[in-house]
């Protein structure tokens, strides 16, 4: 691969990760690994505006995380793949060791 391919792949992935660089957005995510969900239903698990999950879901829906499925005057948003709630637990892995290896340190002092 070529520096300016791989440069443009690398912006590529700085912005999907720019997408989920955000509290809501990834309890969005996390919600919809259990499957598809309207704006209400999420707005009202999570204790958000709908106006606010609309925003939310636009920026996920841009990015690629999230796919669409209109059902009458309904919308219906799903993971695009079930990968991304994977690599979310990855992160969450990781962040816990970071967690109780600083907790254990502490201790220590």
């Amino acid at each position: 691969m070529n520096d300016e391919i791989r440069f443009e792949v690398f912006q590529l992935q700085a912005e999907f990760c720019k997408s989920l660089a955000d509290a809501k957005r990834l309890m969005i995510i996390h919600e919809l690994r259990e499957g598809e969900k309207s704006v209400n239903e999420l707005a009202e698990k999570l204790g958000l505006k709908q106006s606010n999950t609309s925003q939310h879901l636009a920026i996920l829906r841009k990015s690629g995380v999230i796919i669409p499925r209109r059902e009458g005057n309904t919308v219906f948003y799903d993971l695009a793949n079930p990968r991304i709630g994977e690599a979310c637990d990855l992160v969450q892995s990781f962040i816990a060791e970071q967690l109780r290896s600083n907790h254990d340190l502490a201790k220590i002092m």
